[in-house]
């Protein structure tokens, strides 16, 4: 069974005063298949913990470990977390000018994989995901990301991610920006991808509608650059009802 595991990691930024600390002592187990969600009030590191793992340069680890089924998450490259079987789904996907979302998507695949998929099977997976995804077929000719809507840019972050089939994906406040109907479509492409690979999931989410759909295993409450609270699927409901007052002190980081 694969695992990932954070161990008291510390994570700052440059600034112009010096470096400020964002991630302060995170721990954090995920196995395969699990569902851990991350809540939180804005500012309290959730972003940073998700471009931590997927390696943004922006970030400086002070001090503990990321590790992947006991390799050294740290010690790789960004390409080489992806063929690990890593995968990140931004908050504000990038539009990339003059890549077609097909040619895009099969790049990707064969990087990963070390080989090209065969076209004609390509083609069809092409085809059921965007289906799946409830995307116009017209959609695979266009540019990535370049003009789409809010939820046709978490639609392709989702086909990504049922196409590449990594082991952990972080999904950073997938439902930001999306209405209802959207919003079924998207975590029912998370759903589908987990029960047909096993993926093991971290969830960044303010809100709790989109655990009405995803339901996770596991809930851990993050303030000032730590886990405040864990529990299960109860806590989030106690935070929608509650919201964050009662953990916060005053203090607020980027």
């Amino acid at each position: 069974m694969s695992v990932l595991e954070i161990r008291d990691l510390q994570v700052s930024i440059a600034t112009d005063s010096g470096p400020k600390p964002i991630l302060k002592g995170v721990d954090l187990t995920i196995n395969e298949g699990e569902i851990h969600a991350v809540m939180g009030p804005n500012g309290s590191g959730k972003s940073t913990l998700a471009y931590t793992i997927a390696g943004h340069p922006r970030y400086q680890v002070d001090g503990g470990t990321i590790t992947l089924d006991g390799e050294d998450v740290l010690a790789m490259s960004v390409d080489e977390r992806a063929r690990a079987g890593m995968f990140l789904a931004m908050q504000y996907p990038v539009e990339i000018p003059g890549v077609t979302v097909s040619n895009f998507l099969r790049t990707a695949k064969t990087a990963i994989d070390g080989e090209a998929p065969p076209i004609r099977s390509w083609i069809k997976d092409l085809r059921t995901h965007m289906t799946d995804l409830r995307m116009d077929p017209t959609f695979a000719e266009r540019n990535v990301n370049e003009g789409f809507s809010g939820g046709e840019k978490k639609r392709h972050e989702i086909m990504q991610l049922e196409l590449l089939k990594p082991k952990f994906a972080v999904l950073d406040e997938t439902d930001s920006g999306l209405d209802v109907d959207a919003l079924k479509v998207v975590s029912e492409g998370v759903n589908r991808a987990k029960a047909s690979t096993g993926l093991g999931i971290l969830l960044i989410t303010h809100y709790t509608r989109i655990l009405r759909y995803i339901h996770p295993d596991f809930v851990h409450v993050f303030v000032d650059g730590r886990i405040a609270e864990e529990g299960g699927p109860e806590l989030a409901e106690r935070l929608e009802e509650e919201g964050y007052d009662r953990y916060l002190n005053g203090t607020s980081v980027g």
